[in-house]
């Protein structure tokens, strides 16, 4: 697939975390889709013009298969971590209003491992983005931030904690707060808030400022996505917001807003670097808007922009 929006220079970016099947049941019947969020966030940088690889979990199956497929057919590289548990498949059942989720066991019982394949992408990356990673492994987070030289200059961090995955809450949160604080970027949102601590999505920022446990001088963003209020970055003094885009057509699947939010932000830092004032993260919260906008008017995860004709209601 060509990119929509192609970058002058392409980045390397690597991303790290989950690729699996996403079923959709609703009272219309059931759908499958390549999804998993460090994917999302993978094709999305395709989309936009880069040049992502993604380290991520696959069994030897026929879902494997679409997955390796469908990577390959956005341009994406790929990196596997073997599964002994196969690939991981995510049900999101609608059939009566609010969805409900399971996962299956590859997917609660993940097991990333950075062999030397991974580890040469995650050197020469620009940036490593951090997906949907088990963080209540402490083994697991050892092992990344082991293999990730320079986190301060290059690791942007997703927590996207899911109760289907989730084994240790209070671990989950330790583990996070301690990679973030040494992090570029991190993005959190209100339903991680929620799962995490009980707590409002203004709380759980206040958690990840930088504080002791991050290095002398630096200052780790906090992109804080709120659903229909928006997004606001925080980032040193600066306290940036944006909110939702309006765009012509209904939105129809809202399941990939926050990894085209998160796609769209790291292609604004690999262009022209590291937004510094209020203004720059104005016009990064903006496009990322923008981006979200348009992708939750189409079914699927799949990034979108504004130039993608919206499906009709």
């Amino acid at each position: 697939m060509p990119a929509t929006s192609p970058a002058l220079t392409p980045a390397r970016i690597t991303v790290v975390g989950d690729a699996l099947i996403d079923e959709l049941r609703d009272a219309t019947g059931s759908r499958e889709f390549v999804g998993g969020a460090a994917l999302n966030v993978a094709v999305g940088l395709a989309v936009l013009g880069h040049r992502p690889t993604l380290i991520t979990m696959l069994g030897d199956d026929e879902p494997a298969s679409r997955i390796r497929t469908f990577l390959n057919d956005h341009g994406v590289r790929l990196v596997e971590c073997g599964s002994a548990h196969g690939t991981a498949r995510a049900i999101s059942d609608r059939t009566d209003g609010e969805p409900r989720y399971e996962f299956n066991h590859a997917a609660r019982h993940r097991r990333f491992r950075f062999d030397d394949a991974a580890r040469a992408a995650l050197d020469e990356a620009d940036v490593v983005a951090v997906s949907c990673f088990p963080f209540d492994d402490d083994h697991q987070v050892a092992d990344l931030l082991e293999a990730i030289r320079d986190p301060e200059q290059r690791l942007v961090v997703d927590g996207n904690p899911r109760s289907g995955m989730l084994h240790d809450r209070a671990r989950f949160q330790s583990n996070f707060e301690r990679i973030a604080a040494r992090s570029l970027l991190v993005k959190v949102g209100d339903e991680d808030a929620a799962l995490l601590l009980d707590a409002s999505l203004g709380e759980l920022v206040s958690r990840l400022r930088p504080g002791s446990a991050a290095p002398p001088a630096h200052e780790t963003a906090v992109l804080a996505t709120a659903g229909r209020d928006g997004a606001a970055v925080h980032h040193g003094r600066l306290e940036v917001q944006a909110g939702i885009v309006d765009l012509p057509g209904p939105v129809i699947d809202t399941m990939g807003a926050g990894d085209a939010t998160l796609a769209a932000v790291i292609d604004e830092i690999v262009r022209n670097g590291m937004p510094g004032t209020a203004d720059a993260w104005s016009s990064a919260l903006a496009g990322a808007m923008t981006v979200a906008a348009a992708t939750v008017r189409h079914e699927g995860a799949l990034l979108r922009t504004a130039t993608d004709q919206p499906r009709v209601a």
